[in-house]
């Protein structure tokens, strides 16, 4: 009897610890489906700007200086409305503004974080001036690259409205 005793003891509190530890039954990863932030354009106002000297320029910039509110939503998926100004056609390059071009950024009625580069998924699609369009993208912050905006939406989808 005293033996039995033993032998229970030693399966129910000792024997459970030389055995693998007991490992939950996997389930299948949900699918995250990302739901875009809805960005404005006041939210793409948290930067500031200093003068900046480019020596490989010859030229005075302006260099931002990204603020809380903005870099929380680098490298995030968003959606942004805004005017379609084309640069470049042949290249597919394009840029959303907050404002019509009679009064965008490059007429110099408004600051450099009123324009977002559109870097887009499929080239192709052609826009005219002043289009009003949603588009869906991954936010990039860029402080470094002259040659680029200071906000990029890369990856970027029309959303049909």
């Amino acid at each position: 009897m005293a033996r039995l005793l033993i032998a229970l003891v030693f399966i129910c509190f000792i024997a459970p610890a030389w055995t693998s530890p007991s490992v939950p039954p996997t389930r299948p990863a949900a699918v995250a489906s990302v739901e875009p932030v809805k960005l404005s354009w006041e939210i793409l106002r948290d930067v500031t700007f200093k003068k900046k000297w480019y020596a490989e320029e010859s030229v005075y910039m302006l260099y931002p200086t990204f603020g809380p509110g903005v870099q929380k939503l680098s490298g995030k998926t968003v959606e942004l409305t805004g005017y379609v100004l084309p640069v470049d056609l042949e290249t597919n390059l394009y840029v959303l503004s907050a404002f019509p071009f009679s009064a965008c950024f490059f007429c110099g009625g408004a600051g450099p974080e009123s324009v977002v580069s559109l870097k887009f998924k499929k080239a192709g699609k052609k826009f005219k001036t002043d289009e009003r369009r949603t588009f869906r993208g991954t936010l990039k912050l860029n402080a470094d690259n002259i040659y680029e905006m200071n906000y990029i939406l890369a990856d970027a989808e029309m959303v049909e409205q």
